[in-house]
């Protein structure tokens, strides 16, 4: 089966610096289920389960998030009724769910490597949500496109710009520093794109594009086919760098600013990691 209609022209042009809208025809798979999905949090490891409740902020503070004192399971299956949040991660680490992610990917796999090469450390994610529940203001590593398989979100996508998460952030962030859940301003609306998703629908979330989702009237299902890029993986190492620089009390241009420096960088600090 063909997943997405024509990803190609969807991705041209944009990818992959630009939000873009796709369509799919996973919705429906016997996979996706809440009763398969019940079997898969049972097979993998808590590690890869987080669930909380569903009633947050657009700003959460992390450290204060509510649990819904339920297990996995159970939330998954009273998720209509328990205001609540889950995801299953790495879900490539069960054999139908990995199939699952490399068709998404295969059919995608050429139109991304012809502007950002080759795909690296894919994974897959499931997000099962409550109605009405909020994943807070947050952002992500990878290249991710999210399948709408079951009821509807609203997706507010902000662009990557230092205007709204600072330098100093990304430096924790990939520092292991920082949570992913960031401050939001109301002021940071302005720029924010809302994308209304329903079954059969997909977007295209490009690295580190801080977002946050509501959830609509009915219980919803979505999954994240993700990977990361040459580029992705040099701007993580970047920012180490400029956290290595910034600690020592020098202020590091801001990337971009100066192609060769950030590439020294990023060889002196892939050098440095290979030593421990």
């Amino acid at each position: 089966m063909t997943i997405f209609d024509a990803p190609a022209d969807a991705l041209a042009g944009r990818y992959p610096l630009a939000p873009a809208r796709l369509r799919h025809r996973l919705a429906g798979d016997k996979r996706f289920t809440l009763e398969a999905l019940v079997g898969l949090a049972g097979r993998l490891p808590a590690a890869s389960i987080e669930y909380n409740a569903g009633d947050l902020p657009v700003g959460q503070d992390p450290a204060l998030t509510p649990s819904n004192g339920l297990s996995p399971e159970e939330t998954i299956r009273r998720i209509e009724t328990c205001r609540s949040w889950l995801v299953l991660k790495n879900v490539e680490q069960d054999p139908d769910y990995a199939a699952a992610l490399e068709d998404c990917l295969a059919e995608i796999a050429d139109a991304a490597a012809a502007t950002g090469g080759r795909m690296e450390k894919k994974l897959g994610f499931i997000f099962i949500s409550s109605p009405g529940a909020v994943t807070p203001f947050h952002m992500d590593p990878e290249h991710n496109i999210l399948l709408q398989l079951r009821g509807t979100k609203e997706f507010h996508l902000y662009p990557a710009d230092a205007g709204i998460v600072s330098d100093e952030a990304h430096e924790r962030y990939h520092a292991g520093a920082q949570h992913r859940n960031l401050q939001h301003k109301t002021k940071f609306d302005a720029f924010a794109a809302v994308h209304a998703l329903a079954p059969g629908d997909a977007l295209y979330v490009p690295v580190k594009a801080p977002h946050w989702v509501k959830v609509g009237p009915a219980p919803s299902v979505s999954f994240s086919v993700t990977w990361r890029s040459r580029a992705s993986l040099d701007e993580a190492s970047l920012r180490l760098a400029n956290r290595w620089v910034r600690a020592r009390g020098l202020t590091p241009p801001p990337p971009g600013a100066r192609p060769l420096r950030d590439r020294l960088a990023v060889l002196a600090c892939r050098a440095l990691s290979k030593f421990g």
